[in-house]
């Protein structure tokens, strides 16, 4: 089955990686010496998959690049920020085939992408210990039968995922009749998946541990990339630093504080023992004990 397309899902706010997707848009976020975003876009072509759509919303403005870089169609999401995932995939609707649907949130160490996939399937990683993830279970057939949010000893979602033609027309289908019901609202395109898993059958593709990374904060791709550790890349970070007179690695557990429709407005994070508040509107850095 030769693939037609990529989608990347790039409109998300990502707020969980505050500061640094308050500053920059976490597709720009450079791992190893590779922006994000630009590497999974080599990776395809390498692929053989030249056409290329990335869905946009938050920071848009700075993807804008990529389309005479790359050679690649931006498509806006002016949903974004009311709505979950699936109105990315709403606004890439007409081009939907042999596609597989990418995340700026994935590191692939090697190559995923092929040119004939077999069939469609969502990339898993296997978790030994207890994982907060979202666990699947395949039936006899080898297809997808449940898939539950926490687990062991059990394959969980993470990367990209490949749709056959015959999966994105029922799965169009499916989201053209719940599209406008207020519960669609707030779900991920996997939670309308996982709610019709009688009709829109896909496999797990399964990697190795460290093939595929997903980085959902700061913390997280410091273990992966060190340099992060004493430089963060973060004005932000950087002027807190300053201010409390000490490097950047002594910053550490940093958590958004809360959101807004705009994004992340504040984080916390802990220094030398102690815990401290930042907010973005107001640059008031605080000590909380």
């Amino acid at each position: 089955m030769k693939v037609n397309n990529a989608i990347i899902l790039a409109a998300g706010t990502s707020s969980r990686f505050a500061p640094l997707s308050y500053e920059i848009h976490k597709a720009l976020i450079e791992v190893k010496g590779d922006i994000m975003i630009e590497r999974q876009i080599r990776q395809l072509r390498e692929a053989g998959i030249t056409d290329i759509y990335v869905v946009t919303g938050y920071k848009s403005d700075q993807l804008a690049y990529l389309r005479d870089k790359f050679n690649v169609s931006l498509i806006h999401n002016h949903e974004y920020l009311i709505r979950n995932n699936h109105s990315s995939i709403w606004a890439a609707r007409q081009f939907l085939g042999n596609s597989y649907i990418c995340s700026v949130d994935n590191y692939f160490n090697e190559n995923p992408f092929e040119n004939e996939p077999e069939e469609s399937y969502y990339a898993a990683k296997y978790a030994i210990d207890n994982t907060k993830e979202w666990c699947m279970e395949e039936g006899t057939d080898g297809y997808i039968n449940h898939v539950r949010i926490g687990g062991e000893n059990a394959w969980y979602m993470i990367g990209h995922a490949f749709w056959r033609e015959d999966f994105s027309k029922r799965f169009l289908k499916i989201l053209e009749n719940e599209y406008d019901l207020p519960e669609t609202k707030d779900k991920l395109w996997e939670n309308i998946f996982i709610e019709h898993l009688d009709t829109l059958k896909m496999k797990i593709r399964k990697y190795p541990e460290h093939f595929i990374m997903e980085f959902d904060t700061l913390d997280e791709l410091r273990e992966f990339d060190e340099s992060y550790k004493g430089d963060t890349r973060s004005s932000i970070l950087k002027s807190i630093a300053k201010k409390l007179k000490v490097v950047e690695k002594e910053l550490i557990d940093i958590s958004v504080k809360k959101q807004t429709q705009t994004g992340a407005v504040g984080f916390s994070f802990q220094c030398k023992g102690h815990h401290y508040q930042y907010l973005f509107d107001t640059h008031v850095l605080r000590r909380l004990d």
